[in-house]
């Protein structure tokens, strides 16, 4: 318990330096310093309603790049369905209008990679039915669909929690390591005022998720080979994600906190 709770308090500290990239190659970055939308030649988007039952509706319209930042906002506003099907089982098609908007990114098609350090500096909201992430999926198209292409959470909060995950194809159906760490304990809201650095260290062999230069959550590569399919998802490639959804699990989405937003200061990723 003391351990925990000076790990807790080192936390709450200001933001250190960035981290330390000595030895390492940039390979790929985005700085954001460019006014307007997000360059086209590195992002991508998901479009519409996408997964978990969510309730935003994702369009590229609310990101923009302005003062050397990325800015993703999620909006309260209603958007017709253009996938609406009233006779449809799928959620994605049989509601009619979305009541949020917001904004996926992807590098999937345009930059995916294996091993290297991977480094974002944000300002997250942790406010009630906040959900911002940033992420990566498995490339391959041979491994399969999730879990069995593997994902990785460097950065996701919903409900209180910050978190720090793995996930990939188990005994039953889903493998997953979490980290999870109540955002309370390091001042809450007032935590978040701050931006702070998100790392993700990946070699063959382990991968190490850092917040703020401290190791927050670790995982052995040697114990996460696919279950049915056989492979290793994270010694293969993959590619990025930063969106900022609502509402997990239903949770309620209090009109004062909207609009909402995720500000990406930058996003690199280095190989020795």
């Amino acid at each position: 318990m003391l351990l925990q709770t000076l790990f807790l308090a080192m936390l709450a500290l200001p933001s250190p330096a960035p981290a330390d990239t000595s030895g390492y190659k940039m390979i790929w970055n985005d700085e954001f310093n460019t006014d307007g939308a997000p360059d086209p030649g590195k992002w991508d988007y998901e479009r519409g309603f996408v997964r978990n039952n969510e309730p935003q509706w994702y369009q590229p319209d609310n990101a923009v790049c302005r003062n050397g930042m990325l800015v993703i906002e999620a909006r309260k506003e209603r958007l017709k369905n253009t996938n609406y099907d009233p006779s449809s089982k799928a959620w994605q098609r049989n509601r009619e209008y979305a009541e949020y908007t917001s904004t996926s990114m992807i590098t999937k098609g345009k930059f995916d990679f294996k091993y290297g350090r991977v480094v974002m500096k944000a300002k997250i909201d942790v406010r009630k039915g906040m959900w911002p992430a940033f992420w990566m999926l498995g490339s391959s198209r041979a491994a399969g669909g999730w879990p069995a292409c593997g994902e990785v959470d460097i950065m996701e909060f919903y409900r209180g929690d910050l978190l720090a995950n793995w996930a990939w194809e188990g005994d039953n159906k889903v493998a997953w390591n979490t980290g999870k760490f109540p955002v309370a304990s390091w001042g809450g809201e007032q935590w978040a005022k701050d931006f702070h650095e998100w790392v993700l260290e990946w070699d063959e062999n382990k991968m190490d998720i850092l917040l703020d230069g401290k190791v927050i959550n670790s995982m052995d590569l040697t114990r996460t080979v696919n279950h049915k399919k056989g492979n290793n998802p994270f010694r293969e490639n993959f590619y990025l994600l930063v969106n900022l959804a609502l509402g997990q699990g239903g949770e309620e989405i209090p009109d004062a906190h909207i609009p909402a937003q995720l500000v990406v200061d930058y996003i690199r990723v280095y190989q020795k």
